[in-house]
């Protein structure tokens, strides 16, 4: 039966991230492996910044709400890719599509607003400490956390909401591993043009803005700390480093999917599988490596339950 906005596509099939058996053995025992090391140290994390008395401050606080995100994050794909490595038939419904393009973007633009969350904690306490404690103070580190989610939940709406007016057809054979805007934005049967500018807009032209923000608060910073000599610059030094390396693997890939228009290349699919799969497991953890205080009170909190 049709629908109201005229879809009759009840589901999708998924083409996959590649044909060749070989190839999917192997990134399924990589996104296993992933799943059954990183997973659970990215809930070791927030386990450990909650617990810790001494993890109070802002910048931690924010760390343990990434953690959240990108193991939110990875349950989107990952697992119904999984799933779909053992399947000879690989179809999503519909509203199962459109459910998973609403939680893709909805997490995204959420972690992408807290990466710039983070770049304004750490401008107020390395360039402006006398007013860190005032500026970055409870009340605003959880109006800023509500702003980030409100700000994911408006951006994917909007995805959402254009592509519910879009008519469906046939086909439906989705050239992808899962359900995002570019592919299924190609298989409504009516001009997508307008859509397709819209999309940019609102996915592309904000990515952009933001990491290009970001690439300029963090070169202030870094000019600033230059031209310190305080005892902490080499803290500084780390920890701005290590965000501007989460920036690239968060910004990079999405400038490369969302900034032209939908034209498909033979290396989106492989982009898409580091931006939707390893880079979300993978962040959290780069940030603990690089800091001394999560990896300390990890190791005392893991001592803890080994004598216990």
């Amino acid at each position: 039966m049709e629908l109201e906005n005229g879809t009759m596509v009840k589901e999708f099939i998924l083409l996959g991230l590649t044909q060749s058996q070989n190839i999917q053995l192997l990134v399924f025992v990589l996104i296993l492996i992933f799943y059954l090391i990183i997973l659970p140290g990215n809930f070791l994390i927030i386990f450990t910044i909650r617990s810790d008395p001494g993890l109070t401050a802002p910048l931690y606080f924010f760390l343990g709400n990434l953690a959240f995100l990108d193991a939110s994050y990875s349950f989107i794909v990952a697992p119904r890719m999984l799933v779909d490595f053992l399947s000879e038939k690989k179809v999503i419904s519909y509203r199962g599509c459109i459910t998973q393009l609403f939680f893709l973007h909805f997490l995204g633009g959420g972690e992408g607003l807290l990466l710039v969350v983070m770049a304004f904690d750490r401008y107020i306490a390395i360039c402006r400490p006398l007013h860190y404690s005032t500026v970055m103070n409870p009340r605003a580190c959880y109006a800023l956390l509500l702003a980030l989610w409100l700000g994911g939940f408006v951006h994917s709406i909007i995805q959402v909401a254009l592509i519910l007016h879009l008519p469906f057809c046939g086909p439906n054979q989705l050239d992808n591993f899962f359900c995002d805007v570019p592919q299924v934005i190609k298989l409504a049967c009516t001009d997508t043009l307008v859509v397709e500018l819209l999309m940019v807009f609102n996915s592309g032209l904000l990515t952009l803005l933001c990491f290009l923000g970001l690439l300029s608060s963090y070169a202030v910073i870094l000019c600033h700390v230059h031209g310190s000599a305080s005892e902490g610059k080499s803290k500084a030094l780390s920890t701005c480093t290590t965000h501007i390396i989460i920036i690239l693997l968060m910004f990079g890939p999405a400038i490369f999917i969302y900034t032209r228009p939908f034209r498909a290349l033979p290396v989106d699919k492989v982009v898409s599988f580091f931006h939707t799969v390893i880079f979300p497991l993978m962040n959290p953890v780069i940030y603990t490596l690089r800091n001394q205080e999560v990896k300390s009170s990890m190791r005392r909190l893991l001592s803890r339950h080994v004598v216990c």
